[in-house]
């Protein structure tokens, strides 16, 4: 039996009404209201982690059916406007739930990697992501494994396209997680292993060899 579209897996989390709004985004976006839309989809992603894991992928899937059925882009609009609303208040989220904060930035990094504008991403999402990982990387942050392991997964996940919009800010972000291992409250034992694992990531060239891949898997198994 064939597995369901992811889109169409996660829609079912929703109501009927919701489920046909998406749905119909989906396919025919021009006749729905696209604010609600973005509205939908981040509230469900502000709650739920697998979600923001890909909602950046049914975001896409609208902007490319809206660019397809009108050539206009007014969902990444929609998305981008929702995002920086929410921005401005990140650290009053954090301070409310860390669940929510590492749901925030999950969502944020996987728009980034998923909307592109002429196949470049998007610049105004440069500085935000930047800032929510520099937030990650500060020594409260650190001592929080939720946070660190989010932290890792996005450097993972868009650290390369990222740093070719700044290196300079990658590098002062390196510098914080360098910067971390000296603390006088250090990171857990599991932390520090991640944070080790990501800066040997960047250090060649955003890619693990196999023996270190093993090497760090195996003690995060154990």
């Amino acid at each position: 039996m064939d597995k369901p579209a992811t889109e169409d897996y996660k829609i079912e989390l929703f109501d009927a009404d919701v489920q046909q709004l998406l749905k119909m985004a989906l396919k025919e976006p021009a006749s729905v209201d696209l604010e609600k839309v973005a509205s939908v989809i981040f509230e469900q992603s502000m709650k739920d982690l697998v979600f923001s894991k890909e909602a950046g992928r049914i975001c896409y899937t609208i902007v490319q059916a809206e660019h397809k059925q009108s050539g206009q882009s007014n969902f990444r609009r929609c998305v981008l406007n929702r995002l920086q609303q929410e921005f401005r208040l990140k650290e009053q989220v954090r301070e409310s739930s860390v669940n929510a904060w590492v749901c925030l930035v999950t969502f944020i990094c996987n728009v980034f990697d998923y909307l592109k504008v002429n196949n470049m991403p998007m610049m105004a999402l440069v500085n935000p992501v930047y800032d929510c990982l520099m937030r990650l990387a500060q020594p409260d942050a650190l001592q929080n494994e939720e946070e660190v392991d989010c932290l890792v997964l996005q450097l993972h996940r868009i650290g390369e396209q990222l740093n070719k919009t700044s290196t300079q800010r990658m590098d002062d972000l390196f510098c914080l997680l360098r910067d971390g291992f000296l603390l006088q409250d250090r990171p857990s034992s599991l932390s520090r292993l991640l944070l080790l694992e990501v800066i040997e990531f960047r250090a060649g060239g955003w890619k693990m060899s196999d023996n270190a891949q093993k090497y760090y898997y195996s003690e995060v198994a154990d």
